[in-house]
């Protein structure tokens, strides 16, 4: 038995050095710092982590299975790139999912959780004029999104959002156009409506606002993809 242990033990912290790989190379991507379509070389991360060639290339696999990065047999490893049906997938099953959630969060939201929709609401209506004041916004808006999740108690639904997370991440790298920051108002306006309609319980009301909130975010990249694509 003591010998069974002791191999389970070498095997969990083989799957640790993966998962902080994993972790470091993923955090790289969502934060802008390997950008979409550039070229990982296993060899270049193995040596900026100080690690050996196996847990980066296990932490590849994890990646791709995500969808976060493509691997070619011939040419290499890139940062995945959303093509226009990628992103109209991806925010259709989301509109689906937070639809659903607003539904149930409008029944069974909190007093706490309601509290801190609008000091996230506050939040967001900062300006948003630095690089850091984007991160900072970013989050708020990813926990205001959360919160509407979490408050609908449902954990299949919740794990099914996180799973998609990644890929929404992914969609939100490539709305960095230059017209963004004037969408910031409107962005306001729709959280103002959602959060006003949870605190009224109000479940249709949460569902049509969250609706034309996920839509229209999705026309607007949509647009940005198609703009992107005519210039090339």
């Amino acid at each position: 038995m003591a010998t069974e242990a002791g191999n389970a033990l070498g095997k969990i912290e083989r799957r640790r050095a993966v998962d902080d790989v994993h972790q470091a190379i993923r955090e790289a991507i969502l934060d802008r710092r390997f950008a979409p379509g550039s070229r990982l070389n296993v060899e270049d991360l193995a040596a900026q982590l100080g690690v050996s060639l196996t847990p980066v290339r296990a932490a590849i696999q994890l990646l791709a299975a995500e969808g976060l990065v493509d691997v070619h047999s011939r040419s290499g490893t890139f940062v995945a790139t959303l093509t226009r049906r990628d992103l109209e997938e991806t925010f259709d099953i989301r509109c689906a999912l937070e639809c659903l959630a607003g539904e149930k969060a409008a029944e069974l939201i909190t007093d706490a959780q309601l509290e801190r929709v609008s000091r996230l609401v506050a939040a967001l209506a900062k300006p948003v004029k630095t690089d850091s004041q984007r991160k900072s916004h970013e989050v708020a808006n990813s926990e205001f999104h959360e919160i509407i999740m979490q408050a609908a108690g449902n954990q299949r639904l919740m794990d099914m959002y996180q799973s998609l997370q990644a890929h929404i991440t992914l969609c939100r790298i490539h709305r960095l156009d230059g017209a963004w920051q004037t969408r910031l108002d409107l962005e306001q306006k729709e959280h103002e409506e959602i959060a006003a309609a949870l605190a009224e319980r109000n479940a249709k009301a949460v569902v049509k606002a969250l609706r034309n909130h996920i839509l229209r975010a999705k026309e607007n990249l949509l647009a940005t993809i198609d703009a992107t694509a005519a210039q090339g």
